[in-house]
């Protein structure tokens, strides 16, 4: 049976937290979903049995947290992007299914328990995220730290990929993080410029955009990528300049996806965006010099990560091999 995975509705727990409907959007009407977005409903053995090692550690996802339509195909193949410092949210992005509130204390023992399901899955390459916790002097980076630490002891040759928050108005996050030494450093800035306000108010574009690049100036090595959501009522003439911009702070991969609206609280989806317009986003993507494009309706920044690192890590040995 192929089914459309719809996002979990907001709902309220029993902390009294809520999703971003607390903020008092007005329901938005949905446009119908196109076919290209339809996925398969998850079955597999193997599915269920990443919910399980996932349930059994006492961990959150990000797969779960903001309802990847794309979890039933990672989940079979045992690829679970792992949510770290809990799962609530201290911002309300107009976009985002996570939940909103006052979030509990840092779990300490969290950094084993994410090394121990990373061993238990052999997983290759991990991608672990978080929500923003803006309620920590150093917005989480040195939990960050710690899980990649702890990854490392565990499973030495797991690639780890990190997906962060922006870190605002929190000096030296940035610095602990690299410092720790992933092997991706990923920042995604969402949307376009002109969007923030609505979609992402507590961000600023140029900070996060500057955080990619002061990401490469401190490790050189290290791969840099950020994502965008289309489908919000960007033009095409500023996603191109957000592909100029991050270019300039010389990110080396594009992630590219469509926006799907969670619930009807969240920001409306004001257009579906066909195949062929994403391959031609790509073609220019590519053309401006990332490594590294993906993008597609179903594209997401952890969707086949380590496929995508494995890509990148030959595309930068070509080109020492072509210079030298």
């Amino acid at each position: 049976m192929v089914t459309l995975i719809d996002a979990r509705a907001g709902r309220a727990d029993a902390a009294g937290l809520r999703h971003p409907e607390k903020a008092g959007r007005p329901d938005t009407p949905r446009l119908p979903r196109p076919d290209w977005i339809r996925v398969r409903a998850p079955q597999s053995s193997e599915f269920k049995r990443t919910r399980d090692i996932v349930k059994a550690g006492g961990l959150h996802t990000v797969c779960e947290e903001a309802a990847c339509p794309n979890m039933g195909e990672c989940w079979s193949k045992r690829h679970a992007t792992m949510m770290i410092m809990g799962a609530v949210c201290t911002r309300a992005c107009a976009f985002c299914n996570v939940a909103t509130g006052v979030p509990d204390a840092l779990d300490a023992n969290e950094p084993g328990k994410i090394a121990r399901a990373v061993a238990e899955l052999a997983l290759e390459h991990v991608v672990i995220t978080s929500v923003d916790r803006d309620d920590l002097a150093d917005g989480g980076a040195r939990h960050f730290a710690e899980v990649i630490a702890a990854i490392r002891a565990q499973t030495p040759r797991t690639t780890i990929e990190v997906l962060t928050p922006d870190f605002l108005r929190k000096d030296g996050a940035l610095e602990t993080v690299i410092a720790a030494r992933p092997d991706v450093f990923n920042h995604n800035l969402e949307t376009v410029p002109g969007l923030y306000l609505r979609i992402r108010p507590g961000a600023r574009y140029f900070h996060s955009l500057r955080l990619l690049q002061r990401a490469k100036e401190i490790d050189p090595a290290v791969f840099t990528k950020s994502g965008i959501m289309v489908g919000l009522g960007e033009t095409r003439d500023e996603v191109l300049q957000v592909m100029d911009d991050l270019r300039s702070a010389d990110v080396d991969f594009l992630t590219i996806g469509q926006y799907l609206q969670p619930t009807p609280k969240h920001a409306e989806v004001k257009r579906f965006v066909p195949p062929d317009e994403f391959e031609a986003l790509a073609v220019t993507a590519r053309a401006k010099g990332f490594a590294l494009v993906a993008s597609s309706p179903l594209t997401r920044s952890s969707y086949h990560a380590g496929e995508d690192f494995a890509r990148l890590k030959a595309v930068r040995m070509s080109a020492v091999g072509a210079r030298s």
